[in-house]
C-alpha cells in the first residue's frame, strides 16, 4: 500500500527526522536516541550513535549514555545537541532521513562526521534530503534543488551546484 496511507504509528519507524532547531527531551542520551522507545535494544541505540558519529562525545559525558539531558538534565551545547539528534533521526534504522539545516551548530569536525554519516546512509539506500544554506555539507549530497520563493529554481548535480556558488563553469 501507498506510504501515505499508513497509520503514522507504522509511518514513523521508517523516518528520520532532524529539525533546525533541536530539542532533547528530558530523559537520559540513550532514550533520546532510542526516540523514547523503553524496549529499544542497546545495540540499536549504539548504532545509531556510531552512525551519527557521537558515540566518543556521549562516551565522555558525565554517566554516558545514561547522562539525563534535556530540561532538568545536563546542559549541552549546540553542536552536542544536533548530534544525539542526528543519532536519533538515524535510529531504526529508517528508509528516508530529513535534515532540517544539520550543519548549522556544528564546527568542522562536527560537518565532516555529518558528511560521512550522510554518505554511510546512502551506501546503505537510505534516502537522504538535506536542507541547508550552508555549502559544507554539499560534499556528501548528490543532487542540488535551489529554491526561490517556495519554487524550484534550479536542479542540478552536486559538481554543477558548487560550480554554480563558486561562480566557475563545471567541464563537460
Amino acid at each position: 500500500s501507498d506510504f501515505e496511507n499508513w497509520d503514522p504509528l507504522d509511518r514513523g519507524p521508517h523516518v528520520g527526522y532532524l529539525p533546525q532547531d533541536v530539542e532533547l527531551l528530558p530523559a537520559s542520551v540513550a532514550q533520546n536516541i532510542a526516540r523514547l522507545d523503553a524496549d529499544a535494544p542497546a545495540d540499536r541505540v549504539l548504532a545509531a550513535a556510531t552512525l551519527a558519529a557521537v558515540s566518543e562525545l556521549v562516551k565522555r559525558l558525565p554517566d554516558g549514555y545514561d547522562t539525563r539531558v534535556g530540561p532538568g538534565g545536563l546542559p549541552l551545547s549546540g553542536g552536542q545537541r544536533q548530534r544525539i539528534a542526528l543519532a536519533r533521526a538515524v535510529y531504526g534504522p529508517p528508509r528516508v532521513v530529513v535534515l532540517d539545516e544539520p550543519n548549522a551548530h556544528l564546527d568542522r569536525d562536527g560537518e565532516a562526521a555529518l558528511n560521512t554519516t550522510i554518505l554511510q546512509l546512502k551506501r546503505a539506500g537510505v534516502t537522504v534530503i538535506v536542507v541547508s544554506q550552508r555549502a559544507g555539507v554539499l560534499q556528501a549530497i548528490d543532487r542540488v534543488l535551489f529554491m526561490r520563493d517556495g519554487q524550484i529554481a534550479a536542479s542540478q548535480s552536486r559538481d554543477e551546484a558548487l560550480a554554480r556558488l563558486s561562480g566557475t563553469s563545471v567541464p563537460v
